[in-house]
Formats: C-alpha cells, sequence, structure tokens
C-alpha cells in the first residue's frame, strides 16, 4: 500500500490500488501550490485514500479554470499533500502530490498518461512523450 508525508512527517496518509490516471501540469495553481515549473498528480479515488496521522489544514480557492480547488496541506512545515477540485474531471478522486510519496520508487509506477495545461509549460521542458496534450482540463 503507498505511503505519503509531509516534510516534517506530522501528516501521513495511504491509499490502496493504483491511480486512476498519473498527470503533469502546468497550470499557473500548480505552479503556485508547488514552487516549481509544474506538478506531478496520481489521481486516487476518494474511497481509496485516507489519511493515517494528523489533520491536513485547507485552503480554497477559484483556479484559472474557474472550478474551485482545494489544497490540504501540513500547518506545520506546508507541504500540499493533496488537492481536490470540483470540476467534472476531479469529482470523487483526491488528486495526491507525487513528490510526498514515502518510496521515491512510486514515481516510477509509469509515465504520465496526461499533461495539463501545456499552453503554460516552460518553454524549456519537453513534452512528456506518448502523453495526452492538454490546453487545459478538457
Amino acid at each position: 500500500m503507498p505511503t505519503g508525508s509531509c516534510f516534517c512527517e506530522k501528516v501521513k496518509y495511504e491509499y490502496s490500488g493504483d491511480p486512476a490516471m498519473k498527470a503533469t501540469c502546468h497550470c499557473l495553481a500548480c505552479r503556485k501550490i508547488s514552487g516549481s515549473s509544474n506538478t506531478l498528480n496520481l489521481l486516487v479515488p476518494k474511497d481509496r485514500f485516507q489519511v493515517t496521522s494528523g489533520t491536513p489544514k485547507e485552503f480554497s480557492k477559484t483556479h484559472e479554470s474557474g472550478m474551485e480547488l482545494t489544497i490540504f496541506f501540513c500547518d506545520n512545515c506546508g507541504s500540499v499533500i493533496s488537492k481536490e477540485g470540483d470540476a467534472d474531471a476531479f469529482r470523487g478522486v483526491v488528486i495526491v502530490q507525487a513528490g510526498t510519496l514515502d518510496d521515491v520508487e512510486g514515481l516510477d509506477m509509469g509515465k504520465p498518461g496526461a499533461e495539463l495545461y501545456v499552453k503554460h509549460r516552460a518553454s524549456w521542458l519537453p513534452e512528456v512523450a506518448g502523453a495526452g496534450q492538454m490546453q487545459e482540463f478538457s
């Protein structure tokens, strides 16, 4: 069962099974949330995800797409653990931030199947070969 945690390890989680999807995202919100050029996201059905230690703090804001985006993060170290969006594409899933996985081998579970908001991808980043290239979420 894959596990993950924030930087200080106050908030921990686990999920069962394989993610429904693995996608990178270059939207402006993901840039701000990660402090980087993009995020690597694992879409996990809500009924297979659970926080096992700590209580993440949450913050919601309207995303550039118009959906409501909620981030869940550690109130001690600030690490974003997951996100949830109210757009149809994200209903019923937790968007786990892959960088929070405890086992770094978890990042090798196959290439992302989609690359989102490629219109904002940094010009020096190559596209993920074989991944669906989407200008936005749809």
